[in-house]
């Protein structure tokens, strides 16, 4: 039964007992699956998935509990059940992703949020952590407003392609509906991604063509390499061209 519970879980996590002076060895995994996609946390389990069976059950499970009110912020949703294997009684802790990201650490004078990288929890860097704000406000990077206006920019790729795509104009308020554009005419970061002027540094691509099917020296293995810089219509055509 164990193996197939472990088989279910995406992401999970294998304590061989319920540590109370330090839970922070097992809370930090309960803050990363909360900002990411969940997971379950095996309590009474070795790491090679051995069952060893906890002494009393109810007593950690209430513990657990308690630990994550008191320490895991905002509060996750989670579910606790009992398991019993060979005799021996155990805990799964399922974790469920959170919608109200990030999900902080906060106790011994720390706040810290977590994400799950390969098997581990570790601290959310900076962006990752602006970007579970974002999430957790049901913003993205896209829809957020920048201090361009759209009348001192064209979008004449864009109205364009639109035109020939679907044969139809591109509105003034479709720029809104879009969400290129808010109703005071304040571009979003898609938006300036999308005007004919290059507003955007970082909206570049770098395609190259190697002599064989491995990456080598760009000098003496690549057969033709280039470097584009524009909205994004103009990126995808240009790629696609590229490998054509």
């Amino acid at each position: 039964m164990i193996e197939q519970l472990i088989a279910e879980a995406t992401e999970c996590d294998f304590k061989v007992a319920l540590e109370i002076k330090k839970p922070k060895s097992w809370l930090k995994s309960v803050s990363s699956f909360s900002n990411g996609i969940g997971g379950t946390l095996f309590f009474g389990i070795s790491d090679d998935r051995k069952p060893i069976g906890l002494s009393d059950v109810q007593k950690d499970a209430e513990a657990i509990s308690r630990l994550i009110k008191e320490r895991i912020t905002p509060l996750p949703q989670f579910i606790l059940k009992p398991l019993q294997e060979d005799g021996k009684n155990l805990l799964a802790l399922e974790v469920s992703p959170g919608r109200s990201t990030p999900y902080y650490y906060k106790a011994d004078g720390v706040m810290e949020a977590y994400i799950r990288v390969g098997n581990e929890s570790v601290i959310a860097p900076d962006y990752i952590v602006n970007e579970l704000i974002l999430k957790g406000t049901n913003q993205s990077f896209d829809t957020l407003t920048t201090e361009a206006v759209k009348k001192d920019y064209s979008f004449t790729l864009l109205e364009a392609t639109y035109l020939e795509r679907t044969g139809l104009r591109f509105e003034p308020s479709d720029y809104v509906s879009f969400g290129l554009a808010d109703k005071n005419g304040i571009l979003t970061n898609a938006g300036k991604l999308m005007t004919d002027q290059h507003t955007v540094y970082n909206s570049r691509m770098f395609c190259t063509r190697w002599n064989g099917l491995e990456k080598g020296s760009i000098f003496d293995d690549a057969l033709d390499d280039k470097e584009y810089e524009g909205n994004l219509i103009y990126l995808l055509k240009s790629g696609s061209e590229f490998i054509r």
